[in-house]
């Protein structure tokens, strides 16, 4: 029968040794035995439990979540194995999207092919949504979870109008990059833009603003406005910082005159 020292199992498994030993602690990844010398010694079925953990972490589940399905009396680790392969091949199938949107894109910004703004988007899909939901309801609460109820009410075809809409107004803005940030043109297409985000909420003038930072630094909006024109994320970062001052001053005006 196979045995692991810490060293060994953490190693292979590529985690650290305080990885193992907290595992340990909170009952997660129990070591087989103890050595005479206080060592902790592990078994081939902790490397297999090791295996399911991580494959579970990768899938984003917490370590308490974990616990309870791996010691669920009709755990069956052949099932849970499968069901990964699955998550994993979708995976696989959405990045292999995304590579191939990269790569067209990049072509596209360098002159040797053209494509639809449409298809600037592909590989940004349902199942990646539900994960920007889930952290969105984790960050803001009942208002994110408000916003995507009001999505899902929306017919598939209206989503996609949306979703169009979206990638219009975007585009629209990188192609016009070379008049300004604070010009009539580009503050109009960010009126629209403001419109724009009524399908989902109510933008108060703090969550323009916030948008205004986000879109520059969250990876994932960088990276999808980065894909349009590189400049874009620090763009609109400044032109949305315009076009807030302006909401500000009409209503610190508007506030004066009553």
């Amino acid at each position: 029968m196979s045995k692991f020292t810490v060293k060994q199992l953490a190693d292979m498994a590529g985690v650290s040794r305080r990885t193992l030993h907290y595992y340990d602690e909170i009952g997660l990844l129990r070591p087989a035995n103890i050595g005479e010398n206080g060592y902790r010694i592990y078994s081939q079925e902790s490397l297999l439990r090791l295996q399911q953990i991580l494959l579970f972490r990768e899938l984003g589940l917490e370590l308490s979540q974990i616990q309870q399905i791996l010691d669920k009396p009709a755990f069956d680790p052949v099932c849970a194995l499968q069901a990964h392969r699955e998550t994993l091949q979708g995976r696989i199938r959405r990045l292999q999207t995304l590579i191939r949107t990269v790569d067209a894109t990049i072509m596209h910004l360098t002159g040797e092919v053209t494509m639809s703004e449409h298809t600037l988007f592909e590989g940004f899909d349902e199942e990646q949504q539900k994960e920007y939901e889930k952290e969105a309801v984790e960050r803001w609460g009942e208002s994110a979870r408000e916003s995507i109820q009001l999505w899902y009410s929306y017919s598939d075809e209206r989503k996609q109008k949306i979703m169009q809409e979206g990638s219009d107004i975007y585009t629209g803005i990188a192609a016009r990059m070379d008049l300004g940030a604070g010009s009539p043109e580009i503050q109009a297409l960010l009126g629209r833009w403001h419109q724009h985000l009524r399908h989902f909420y109510e933008p108060t003038i703090e969550i323009l603003a916030g948008l205004g930072q986000t879109y520059n630094d969250q990876p994932d909006f960088k990276a999808t406005f980065t894909r349009i024109h590189p400049d874009l994320p620090v763009f609109l970062k400044e032109a949305i910082r315009i076009y807030v001052d302006r909401l500000e001053t009409e209503w610190l005006e508007r506030e004066a005159g009553e």
